[in-house]
């Protein structure tokens, strides 16, 4: 296994050995579903379902709420927000989806960290395969249990641009869809607990804890200090307080002569300076309600769902779990909401309309599902020879609600008989509705890393293990009671410290779509064990800066059938850049790709030189014109928020999937909500987007619509 400047060669098996380190707190036991009916039944448990059933039950209606994975929340890895990547790698949890960015074979094989699985049954990854290895696609890890994606993500909690939802409105002529009214439903999500300059469009009630890093986890480490200096002297910000602060701590730290400030974390009293001034240079509202928020050039700390006294992760996952296990005085159940884990829905199924009026619309009338652990085969653990699992099925007497996200609602809508007739038809599936666009316009970001390497150690993670040993000194610090604010360590934060928002001079409406966010860590995109080479316990000079292509135009992406055998994994092409766009729109993505490149590279070159300069690897050397530039991002770019395949549209559109209301068209009592309902991705991150449409969702099936 090598990961280092010359690039990605990493071979290793579908299932790892990983830590045995059991769950800090309780969790839901896997169970089928009762034998009984419900009102509702909402499938898949991420940020799109979980809120929906919580709402429903609290309003007195029955719910089943059913995932096909466990409920894994207190694993180590889902609680720290530092612990993201290796979390989406956790055999429990992962579902490893291998997608093609490209149709064309050519395009596909220049992917240096492109997945292939190989003669001895194991992935490898990089630009030597073994003989006879098929390649798989690119490895994009998906969160297979309760709670979804808001369980493996990097927590980052950002409102989608004001014309997001606006152009929702339009499309559907509801202006209930109005970024006014849309910014609602953030408030009833958000439990604010970060300070802001004015607490406006902000909620302080919610069920998902929202705050920031405490800085002075950076500012221990006077490198890590440096690395954001420079980025922000590159980016135009204002740094004179903050380097006299740098100046004035290494002399304090050199007089005291007790701790050497660059091999060494400094006592926080020492970095106190560094840590205040940090503190004024990046206190920005991202959230704020303000006129031209999206059009701002910024350079902020991260908003991040987790809670500011243990800064462990707060997400939907908790929201049901305390829903779930609520008890009236007398000790009975206080919600009528079930979960069932460890459930593959197979199927949705409707009432037989052989003998009715053809203008009758099918009504779904419940689920047909498989109970069992890792069935779905994106579960590394399970069989991909043998068909297991005992099936059943329950009943839904209102509506059935599919939130599976991007990849697995379409595909379900599909083995359901909703769909393009002629798939359908392929693979034996009785069509229900011939419904053309389920499974179309799929979109995701661009992104691609600059990446770095120092001549020594960033001291703030040099003690983290990364759980790798059973005594991590980082876990220790971050779990102690004891401990409040910055004293938790390098584990009380997602490791990026700051993000630089702007508008690239592709920007088609003057709008932010570059976001750049750094840490200490090699990450070069998604591959099987990318999460165990980007920090390790020996290696702690790489630097990353990742750069993030928002509001994309490429809506070419599809989610394909591969069988009608429901634990089967579909095929999912993207059609990046040239293969989805005419040139003139691919080249405004590319290119602006590149601008965020420049201003990375950039970055760097502001640095420092307090301990060493950074050396810059990724992109090669030899990529140096923007016309090579954009070549690399062809080649090398990734995402990872899928989204918006079974889009909201006019009823006059026939690739429109659904309604205003999330109704599936052509159906009654079926509807879709999560991240591949919108028409167009949303802003820069989608989690908090999800959550609101999840509460606009509650708000509108409660009202009868």
């Amino acid at each position: 296994m090598n990961v280092d400047r010359n690039g990605i060669d990493v071979l290793i098996d579908r299932v790892p050995v990983q830590n045995k380190f059991p769950q800090t707190g309780p969790t839901l036991k896997p169970a089928p579903p009762p034998k009984k009916e419900y009102e509702y039944i909402v499938v898949g448990s991420g940020p799109g379902g979980s809120p929906l059933a919580v709402n429903l039950a609290k309003a007195g209606h029955s719910v089943l709420l059913i995932d096909a994975g466990g409920d894994y929340g207190h694993l180590r890895e889902v609680e720290s927000p530092a612990l993201a990547n290796p979390s989406s790698e956790r055999n429990e949890v992962s579902w490893g989806f291998f997608t093609r960015h490209y149709e064309n074979e050519t395009m596909l094989l220049k992917d240096r960290k492109l997945t292939y699985w190989t003669p001895s049954g194991q992935y490898y990854s990089g630009v030597n395969p073994p003989e006879g290895s098929t390649p798989l696609g690119t490895f994009y890890p998906r969160y297979g249990g309760l709670g979804g994606c808001s369980e493996h993500n990097a927590l980052v909690s950002i409102l989608p641009s004001k014309n997001d939802f606006d152009f929702l409105a339009e499309l559907t002529g509801d202006e209930s869809w109005n970024n006014d009214n849309m910014r609602k439903y953030f408030e009833k999500i958000e439990h604010l607990e970060y300070p802001v300059a004015s607490k406006e469009g902000h909620g302080s009630d919610g069920y998902i804890d929202i705050t920031v890093d405490p800085v002075g986890v950076a500012t221990q480490d006077i490198k890590l200090t440096a690395a954001l200096l420079g980025a922000a002297k590159a980016f135009g910000v204002e740094t004179d307080a903050l380097y006299a602060a740098v100046n004035s701590t290494i002399a304090t730290a050199n007089a005291r002569g007790t701790v050497d400030p660059f091999s060494e974390l400094l006592p926080l009293d020492v970095s106190k300076p560094m840590a205040d001034a940090l503190n004024s240079m990046l206190f920005q509202d991202i959230n704020l309600v303000t006129e031209g928020r999206d059009k701002k050039k910024l350079f902020a700390q991260l908003p991040m769902h987790m809670d500011n006294l243990h800064y462990r992760r707060s997400s939907p996952r908790d929201y049901v779990y305390d829903t779930v296990t609520a008890k009236n005085k007398d000790g009975s159940k206080k919600y009528k909401l079930d979960v069932a884990l460890n459930t593959l829905v197979t199927k949705v199924t409707f009432d037989d309309i052989k003998n009715k009026s053809k203008c009758t619309k099918p009504k779904a009338n419940g689920v047909d599902y498989l109970y069992g652990q890792s069935l779905y085969r994106a579960d590394p653990r399970s069989s991909l020879t043998e068909d297991t699992g005992v099936p059943g099925h329950v009943k839904a007497t209102k509506e059935v609600i599919v939130a599976g996200g991007a990849f697995n609602s379409p595909q379900i809508l599909k083995l359901s008989g909703v769909g393009p007739k002629e798939e359908l038809e392929k693979f034996g599936i009785p069509v229900v509705v011939d419904l053309p666009g389920v499974g179309e316009n799929l979109q995701d970001r661009l992104e691609v890393s600059v990446n770095a390497n120092y001549p020594t150690n960033f001291t703030r993670i040099l003690d983290c293990t990364y759980l790798a040993t059973e005594d991590d000194p980082c876990w220790a610090q971050y779990v102690n009671p004891n401990n409040k604010g910055a004293a938790k360590g390098a584990y009380a934060s997602n490791q990026v410290f700051a993000g630089a928002f702007w508008t690239s001079k592709y920007s088609e409406d003057g709008e932010q779509d570059l976001w750049i966010g750094g840490f200490p860590a090699l990450f070069t995109g998604f591959y099987p064990g990318y999460s165990a080479n980007a920090a390790t316990a020996d290696n702690k000079t790489w630097w990353s800066w990742l750069v993030l292509k928002a509001h994309t135009h490429n809506n070419a992406g599809t989610v394909k059938l591969a069988s009608a055998n429901p634990r089967d994994v579909p095929i999912i092409t993207f059609h990046t850049l040239y293969e989805g766009l005419p040139k003139e729109e691919a080249d405004k993505d590319a290119y602006a790709m590149v601008e965020g490149i420049r201003m990375a590279q950039k970055f760097y070159e502001e640095v420092p030189d307090i301990d060493g300069l950074p050396d810059v690897f990724w992109p090669p050397k030899e990529y140096q014109t923007d016309e090579q530039l954009k070549e690399w991002v062809e080649e090398e770019a990734w995402g990872h928020h899928a989204s918006c395949s079974n889009k909201i549209g006019k009823s006059s559109d026939p690739m429109a999937v659904l309604d205003g209301n999330f109704k599936v068209r052509g159906t009654r009592g079926l509807r879709v909500v999560d991240a591949s309902v919108f028409p167009k991705i949303p802003g820069t991150f989608v989690v908090v987007p999800i959550m609101m449409i999840s509460e606009k969702a509650s708000e509108v099936i409660l009202s009868g619509h």
